[in-house]
């Protein structure tokens, strides 16, 4: 909050850990009291409109049991009383915070979906969202509070049925949050081509922290991916602003940071080039003399990151996480080809090839049990009927040599990175240096984390296929590897604040996989693979 005058921001929402329900307000004295304190503080330094986030409807049993009418305990939208009682709840809830000015509201995938609701009225879905949303409009209008509609779909079908929802409703005072990328915030996401088609005032949200890409605990700094898109979307008519994301729970916030560059980058994106945005905010943290090696050296970022955290195109962790198998969404959910078509990513970082997201990726990366994650059905069947994506494990020798040449490509960049910092150690103050030093080194750790389970783990999956002495070879150098990198994750003596992503946790995932391979994996029929 400190440093919102440095950006000039003039929004707040509080979220997440803060308040993530309005009934949470109702529920804990501690996060009403902070909320109060944190809105009264916002107030006082200036930021103009605070925000609060919401979710409707809630889990169903939140709702009394006289209104669980409809078939199977469903409530009865057709019940007038069920929308009183509705409304009341909703201004008692409002009135535990009243100096907020806005809520930004979330209404899709909640507890109890209202498009799973009773009603002979509502006869489809978008109506039934759209009616929940006029009933709390007419609540926050009636307590001159602004209300946001936050978009989010997993793919582009339901994007289209969000957006048709939000056409029906028929209060005109309402406004839309839109992600700057469709369903979530990966770095190989496109624009979301569908925010031109809302008729309401629109703001974009970005992820500054990286749920996805690092968390901050790692290289993060992303001026490109955050200045390139503000760029596309301030020229749209219905965009009236921004708004970003600056930590990703407990103590894992980016002011004060290298990741604090991602902010500098939304803030500057209008007046100077990429370049710039790394030169101008090195010097203005780190002093003119070393900015132009710390700008490179932070410059690298987003091509590690997409080197470690991604693979052939495709984020393969969890929410930052090391996590190739079990984890699923990377092969279905999260693949960046559902927002592309055609479903091409080129693929850079020393392999420089064209893969398709299904057909080469996901059909020969995914683990067998992925392809028949019931997911994988539900938001994309075309991939299955199509047979871009088959059964079984797929994995081939030219797969995985260009998975191993990619993470090799994101280790070679953050040692370069790394000793970028350490090139200007001496015009940096102590802190300074001490700070951008850890920054780098964790970086070089994870990536070589993530390059030793991937040798490993891909080498594997090769391996209880046609098992030869070379690929036991290369198997054991990853897992050799992986030793050395989780002591020294666990050993680092500049661990990063926890979030959502703990870093150090990392450590043990690695040693899961070192058991599994060394020791058999019941998943892959307890195949064990002996130290050549």
């Amino acid at each position: 909050m400190a440093a919102a005058k440095n950006y000039k921001i003039n929004h707040l929402q509080l979220s997440h850990d803060v308040i993530h329900h309005l009934r949470q307000l109702k529920e804990s004295d501690a996060r009403r009291e902070r909320a109060v304190r944190l809105t009264d503080q916002a107030h006082a330094a200036g930021i103009k409109e605070v925000a609060v986030w919401d979710h409707a409807l809630y889990s169903l049993t939140y709702y009394p049991a006289e209104f669980r009418t409809g078939p199977n305990g469903t409530i009865d939208l057709d019940n007038p009383a069920f929308w009183e009682w509705f409304r009341n709840d909703y201004r008692q809830m409002l009135d535990l915070l009243p100096k907020i000015d806005s809520v930004i509201l979330t209404f899709i995938e909640t507890g109890a979906r209202v498009e799973r609701q009773h009603s002979t009225k509502l006869k489809t879905a978008e109506e039934k969202l759209a009616y929940l949303i006029d009933q709390i409009a007419s609540v926050t209008e009636e307590r001159n509070k602004l209300l946001y509609l936050r978009t989010f779909a997993y793919f582009p079908e339901e994007m289209q049925n969000v957006l048709k929802a939000i056409d029906l409703v028929k209060n005109q005072h309402v406004r839309v949050m839109a992600k700057a990328q469709p369903h979530d915030f990966f770095l190989t996401h496109p624009i979301d081509v569908t925010v031109p088609q809302i008729k309401r005032p629109v703001l974009i949200e970005y992820d500054t922290t990286g749920e996805y890409n690092g968390q901050g605990k790692m290289a993060g700094a992303f001026v490109a991916d955050h200045a390139d898109r503000l760029r596309h979307y301030r020229k749209l008519k219905n965009v009236i602003g921004y708004v970003a994301r600056t930590d990703r729970f407990q103590d894992s916030h980016i002011v004060g940071t290298p990741t604090e560059v991602n902010l500098w980058a939304l803030h500057r994106a209008p007046y100077a080039s990429n370049s710039q945005i790394y030169l101008e905010f090195a010097a203005r943290e780190y002093g003119w003399v070393a900015a132009p090696r710390v700008a490179r050296a932070l410059s690298r970022s987003t091509e590690i990151v997409k080197s470690t955290l991604y693979t052939l195109g495709n984020n393969s962790g969890d929410h930052s996480r090391l996590n190739y198998d079990p984890y699923c969404p990377g092969y279905h959910r999260s693949v960046s080809g559902k927002w592309i078509d055609p479903p091409i990513a080129h693929v850079e970082h020393g392999v420089n090839k064209d893969y398709h997201y299904w057909i080469d990726v996901v059909n020969h990366l995914a683990p067998p049990h992925c392809k028949l994650d019931p997911i994988l059905r539900n938001e994309t069947p075309y991939v299955l009927d199509r047979g871009w994506v088959t059964p079984g494990n797929l994995m081939e020798p030219s797969y995985l040599a260009d998975v191993v040449t990619e993470k090799d490509h994101g280790v070679r960049l953050a040692e370069k990175s790394l000793a970028d910092i350490e090139s200007v150690r001496r015009f940096l103050k102590a802190d300074d240096y001490a700070q951008l030093k850890a920054y780098f080194e964790r970086t070089v750790i994870s990536t070589r984390l993530h390059r030793s389970i991937a040798k490993a783990y891909f080498g594997y999956r090769l391996y209880i296929k046609t098992p030869t002495p070379e690929l036991a070879r290369t198997i054991w150098e990853g897992l050799d590897e992986s030793k050395l990198m989780a002591d020294a994750v666990r050993t680092y003596p500049a661990p990063p604040g926890k979030g959502e992503f703990d870093w150090v946790s990392d450590a043990g995932r690695a040693d899961t996989y070192y058991k599994r391979i060394s020791e058999g994996w019941d998943t892959y029929g307890n195949i064990k693979v002996p130290r050549p």
